[in-house]
Formats: structure tokens, sequence, C-alpha cells
């Protein structure tokens, strides 16, 4: 599964895997993939370098990147406490008048939430940086369209390419507009923010808009088979980040979501603003489906939503309530039937290509050698 883009970045397989987890990065760095680790979670700067140090050490000197959130603008003089202030009474109730119905426990005195929203603002990302370019990444990453000008200039000068999500063809051009080397076509199938393009129409329609710069797919992709399709239509690799969360090297904390994601069929994932305020796809739930029932509230803009929900969301994760857990996850959770280590996946990922280059030359009358 090589393509041009894989060897100018030194990685057997074309296969670019986003994960929060450091061990599952190192892991499809190891196995011939490029690990991308997300960064959202490190507030503390600390905790990034320690991750990162990790990282260094289990990836046998192979190359990885870093994923970030950040906005390309920005409003100057508003804190979080400001955006805090801005959450109607009403929505505050409906959160704890939500958990309450289904004994959601409080958090015990002096814990804090353990996920928090403040990894999206500008600040915390910078912090990010400051810390990860001290690396040697060879990849970042922005899930929030094209970063700041800056950004991109500051990562160029250390030779690092940057890559930016889309979900339409005009977005996509705004990247290639912007300077950034790589686009990362996400459909609607994905997981966590995605647009409302299905894959098979998206990734041709980007890679049309911004050639040559090089394109991956992402979105529905978790066979080989899948693969191979969307190198057909023109992508140079792939972009894949469900999959790896029911990876043994995955750090989900909770054996109960897990379960869930075992069990979960391709039809039991939503498109809700219910976590970020902002549709992002995650796995649907009595939590999904009150936030986008019309006789709530609704929710709110980003930030305010993740302000919002993020003590709720630590208590639903901290006592595992069965019908509010969830977690952000794409239409291929349907085929996320077992727990497999991480070179498991990729032997699977290669022979389901083979299999379709094969199928494909056998088609076209070619010998499938």
């Amino acid at each position: 599964m090589e393509t041009e883009l894989s060897k100018k970045l030194g990685v057997e397989h074309a296969i670019f895997g986003f994960t929060p987890f450091p061990a599952v990065a190192a892991a499809i760095t190891r196995a011939g993939g490029f690990g991308v680790l997300g960064a959202v979670r490190y507030t503390a700067p600390d905790d990034l370098a320690r991750d990162l140090d990790w990282m260094q050490e289990h990836t046998d000197g192979k190359p990885y990147g870093l994923d970030v959130v950040m906005p390309a603008k920005k409003v100057e003089g508003v804190t979080e406490a400001d955006v805090e202030a801005m959450i109607p009474a009403g929505h505050r109730q409906f959160v704890q008048d939500t958990l309450a119905k289904h004994g959601v426990p409080e958090l015990p005195e002096g814990e804090a939430s353990g996920w928090r929203i403040t990894g999206w603002m500008e600040e915390v990302a910078r912090n990010q940086l400051d810390v990860a370019f001290d690396y040697p990444i060879k990849l970042l990453a922005n899930a929030l369209g094209s970063p700041p000008a800056d950004v991109v200039r500051r990562a160029h000068d250390r030779g690092v390419l940057v890559a930016a999500l889309a979900g339409s063809a005009k977005h996509a051009r705004h990247h290639a507009e912007a300077g950034i080397d790589i686009v990362v076509a996400q459909g609607y199938e994905a997981g966590g923010h995605t647009g409302e393009i299905a894959s098979m129409v998206l990734v041709p329609d980007v890679v049309d808009a911004v050639g040559p710069l090089p394109v991956l797919a992402a979105g529905g992709i978790g066979s080989g088979e899948q693969i191979a399709a969307g190198l057909a239509l023109g992508a140079q690799g792939v972009w894949l980040g469900s999959l790896w969360l029911t990876a043994e090297e995955a750090d989900l904390h909770s054996r109960a979501l897990t379960r869930k994601l075992l069990a979960a069929g391709s039809g039991d994932t939503v498109r809700s603003r219910a976590l970020t305020g902002k549709p992002a796809r995650q796995l649907r739930t009595e939590w999904t489906d009150a936030w986008d029932d019309p006789a709530g509230p609704g929710t709110l803009p980003m930030p305010l939503q993740g302000l919002l929900v993020a003590e709720a969301v630590s208590r639903i994760q901290k006592y595992e309530t069965g019908a509010l857990l969830g977690t952000p996850v794409g239409q291929i959770v349907g085929r996320m039937n077992s727990e497999r280590s991480v070179q498991a996946v990729f032997d699977d990922l290669t022979r389901g290509f083979e299999r379709a280059v094969d199928r494909i030359n056998r088609i076209a009358g070619r010998s499938a050698s």
C-alpha cells in the first residue's frame, strides 16, 4: 500500500491512524503505518511532553504526527470564565434533570471533570505546539480546518507537513489556498465532527479540487477493500480513527463502553450536537436523544455546549451509566466486533487490500501476479 505520499514520509503503508492513545499511535507506526496522536485532551503541556517522550521510545525511529484542534480565527480577550457565563441557567438545569433521571451520582468532592473542552481553545493548542515542535514530528493535522497562517509557517520552517480535514470541495480549496500540504477528505460516515457528503462522492470531488495536492480518504473505512476503493478514487492514503477504539492497546477506561462499541451496528450512530455544539457522529444514546428531542432546550453553539456538558460527560463515564454512555465513532463501528492488536488489524487490512487488487486485476483480464 505504497503511494507517493507514503514514500515521502518514509512509511510502508499509506495508512494514517488517528488516536488519542499513545500506545495505539506508536503501534500503528511500528506496524508500518503513520501514527497520529490526538492532542486535544492534553490541557497540561507537561502531560503531552511525557507522552511524546514515550512515543519517541516506542516508535523505533519511525515517523509519527500530532493532531490539534484550533480555529483559523480567534476572539481576543475572551476567557473560559467569560464563555461559561454565557450558558443559560435553563440549559444547566436540563443537564442536571437528565442526569438525575438516570441516577448518575455526583463526582466525589474535590474531583475535577476529566473531560474539558479547553483543549479546543487556541491558547491551549498553541501551548501544545510549543511542546510538539521540540520533537521530530513529521505531520501536524488540524481538525477544525486550516490552522492559523503563522502556525502553518512555523511547521513548514521545521520541515513538518500540515494536514487539514475537509468535508467539501469548497473547504478543500480553502486549505490549498492556505498552504496546507495534505487534505483529509472526511466523509459523512466518519466519527466526530463531519459534514454531510458521503466518502464515495467527497473523495473524488476533493481530489479534483486540489490536485496535485495529496488527499487522504476518511470516513467509513475499516477494511483493506475499502482502502483500495479510496486509492482507486484518487486518494494517496487513508485516514482511520474509529477503527482503533477497540484495539487491545487502546485505553478507554471503560469496559462497558468497549462492550457497547463491539455490540453496535453501523446504524447505531447519529450526527448530534450534544457533545460540542457542532454536528459530530457518535454512538446514539439516551443522552443524544435527549438533546435532539424538540421538547428539550436544544444544544448551544461551540464552545458553550462543550463547557456545559463537560462535568456530565465525566460523571457518565466514571459511573458507566449504560443508557447515556457513548463516544464519537463512525459508522464503521459495525465492523468493530472484536478486540485485536494493532498489528492484527494491519494484517487484516493488508490481506483485504491484496484481495481487492487481485479481484480488479481479474476483472481487467490481468494476471494477479
